[in-house]
């Protein structure tokens, strides 16, 4: 049994087999119908708690597909669901539902409440979102550029925006995937923790203020919406006052390689971190970035699952 909840703890190797694990999975599918089980049923008598305080489309969508065309069973509940939102021992919560399912999904607010589900549970505990970090998207975004344009090793790959949750797994990436990483943001939003291998033994990690000089030769650019879920107003009006410097626009783009390619892990506020000219050019690759969380998760499912590292 094991536990997907940050990837600074999780080997390199084993983050690389689940990728190439995915790619199986995605290839396997092809032709199928949605609600098609896999050959292997890997989930087959599996019952998947999904624990979402949280909104989402896609997370829950792909956890769910994914689940189903495993051969598992999905049970789900919202933040209103739970006696642990209502002041119920979370420690508590966490021993009673291993005893009723085999493994826990879990997004929420607090990186505190998946760690203490994850610490309390004797089944596996998958992480898919917090406000510190997002590994499930950032595990379909490595596969998503490999796919494009082969291995993210000794790339470049730019943040343009807020330090949020998902830059900082991107940024914890890059120490396992051996990428280098800039991030071209406002100081006051540059992402809170910087792991220390950085800038080492693998890796590396670089703040640049312009983001005419941080596209430079860039392989990869991402952003990301402005406004996180637990903004206020306040906050946001705050924080697009500060970030409209690094809108992601064609003038922008001019100033990087011709074969540079664009993410974004959505939803798409056009306008604000994107224009509607960008967004329309690498639409077919976030559609497809977006398609690749069902198949990581899958690949991540299985993992957690089995007896050893190798899939």
């Amino acid at each position: 049994m094991k536990d997907f909840i940050d990837l600074t703890n999780i080997d390199r190797e084993h983050l690389k087999n689940i990728i190439s694990e995915a790619r199986i999975v995605k290839s396997s599918r092809k032709g199928m119908l949605s609600g098609a089980f896999d050959e292997d049923k890997s989930l087959e008598n599996v019952v998947v708690a999904l624990i979402f305080q949280k909104p989402s489309t896609r997370t829950r969508f792909s956890f769910e597909v994914g689940i189903r065309q495993m051969g598992g069973t999905t049970i789900f509940v919202s933040a209103t669901d739970l006696h642990m939102n209502k002041g119920e021992e979370i420690s508590d919560t966490a021993e009673v539902l291993s005893r009723y399912v085999d493994m826990i999904v879990i997004r929420a607010s607090n990186e505190k409440i998946v760690l203490e589900i994850a610490n309390n549970s004797t089944v596996p505990v998958i992480n898919a979102l917090t406000n510190s970090s997002h590994p499930c998207q950032i595990m379909a975004d490595i596969m998503t550029y490999e796919e494009k344009r082969g291995s993210i090793r000794g790339k470049k790959v730019v943040w343009f925006g807020d330090g949020n949750n998902v830059c900082q797994s991107f940024m914890d990436a890059s120490a396992k995937f051996d990428f280098n990483f800039v991030f071209s943001g406002p100081t006051a939003l540059k992402p809170k923790k910087v792991n220390r291998n950085l800038n080492q033994s693998c890796g590396s990690y670089l703040i640049e203020a312009d983001p005419k000089k941080a596209i430079e030769g860039a392989d990869l650019v991402v952003t990301d919406t402005w406004v996180s879920m637990h903004d206020t107003a306040k906050e946001y009006t705050k924080k697009k006052s500060l970030l409209e410097p690094y809108q992601v626009n064609m003038n922008l783009l001019e100033k990087a390689p011709s074969d540079c390619i664009l993410m974004h892990c959505m939803p798409i506020y056009r306008g604000n971190e994107v224009t509607e000219s960008v967004a329309k050019k690498f639409k077919s690759i976030i559609i497809d970035q977006a398609e690749n969380r069902l198949h990581v998760q899958k690949s991540i499912m299985k993992w957690c699952l089995s007896e050893t590292s190798n899939l």
